[in-house]
């Protein structure tokens, strides 16, 4: 955003309006406990009564960490403010410019924080801002948008009104997500994939998520894999595991997958069908988008992750997002869909 331009654009519209400004700009991927704190300390002493997150999710999720903790440092004969939080997402996949969610590194684990004030007040949606992310970033935040829809459709916190978020999002998602992976510059498939990640945050976050996002988080901490790539490669293993596809169908999850497969014009004359039918049609696009078949795939040797399963398992088991999965697990089945991934 720096060195694009972005952030002095957003500088001088402050300026424009008389408006004094201070900037944190040591950002870096998978943000964690240090460089929360670093924010904290420049927030504390800018004594701003207004939070401007402009970058992808790792700046937005720093900006709600700040917030979240900032209360906890501040000097306590200061009566406490909350600042009005502006969030305007440079990429189209985390959503968290309308969720309550953040998620930072603590000792090589991914750490989701869920609280109500650290969702933004405004939210600012400008598809220019992600004219310039390179198309594997494309990929991997794209797909996440895809996981965030599917996960809250199935979620047992579902709604008719989240349904219909979900549903919208996920259609926009495989129709466009190829084309602006190929030519960033087409602007109206850009505006309806940056519109589908504001969707499905707006989902999500009503719904909770679920297992593909719990296992994503500990695999993507431990072996420091991107989150949308983590979520890519959970993906199909959950999708057979919550629907019971080599086993016993569940009804509620196969029914509402199925359902997906039939918006998208995909065979689907029972549930059985539908799922398969919507493996499929995600396999066919993770391929087109250059994102990888198994772990295996990206480089990582089954020796070494056959190490690290159990305690991804255990992780992955008590993290937040497990709770509102449609079937509730045990570690054995989060092993099982780990391997399952290889």
């Amino acid at each position: 955003m720096q060195d694009l331009g972005y952030l002095q654009k957003t500088i001088d519209y402050l300026d424009e309006a008389g408006i004094k400004s201070e900037v944190f700009s040591d950002i870096y991927p998978d943000p964690d406990i240090a460089l929360v704190a670093n924010g904290i300390k420049k927030y504390s002493e800018s004594e701003a009564d207004v939070l401007i997150a402009l970058g992808g999710g790792s700046a937005i999720d720093t900006a709600k960490a700040i917030l979240y903790f900032e209360s906890g440092f501040r000097n306590k004969n200061k009566v406490y403010k909350k600042p009005t939080f502006v969030a305007i997402p440079s990429t189209s996949g985390t959503g968290s410019e309308v969720t309550d969610f953040s998620v930072i590194t603590s000792n090589d684990e991914k750490v989701c924080i869920v609280d109500n004030d650290i969702s933004p007040d405004i939210a600012i949606l400008d598809p220019t801002c992600i004219q310039h992310v390179p198309s594997r970033v494309v990929a991997d935040t794209g797909i996440d948008v895809l996981v965030h829809s599917l996960e809250a459709y199935v979620s047992k916190d579902a709604t008719d009104f989240t349904d219909a978020l979900a549903e919208k999002a996920i259609q926009l998602i495989f129709e466009n997500l190829e084309i602006i992976y190929k030519d960033i510059n087409n602007i109206k498939a850009r505006s309806h994939v940056h519109n589908a990640s504001c969707m499905a945050g707006i989902a999500f976050t009503n719904t909770g998520l679920g297992i593909n996002h719990s296992l994503a988080h500990a695999f993507g901490g431990k072996f420091h894999i991107s989150h949308g790539r983590s979520n890519a490669l959970m993906l199909k293993s959950v999708i057979e595991f919550n629907s019971g596809l080599k086993s016993t169908l569940d009804e509620y999850s196969s029914k509402k997958y199925s359902n997906i497969a039939k918006i998208l014009n995909l065979p689907a004359r029972t549930s059985r069908e539908g799922v398969v039918s919507l493996i499929s049609e995600i396999e066919r696009l993770k391929k087109n988008i250059g994102i990888e078949n198994s772990i295996r795939d990206i480089g990582i040797k089954e020796e070494d992750f056959s190490k690290e399963i159990e305690v991804m398992a255990e992780t992955a088991l008590k993290d937040r997002c497990t709770a509102s999965n449609p079937k509730l697990p045990t570690k054995e089945d989060l092993i099982e869909i780990y391997n399952n991934c290889c």
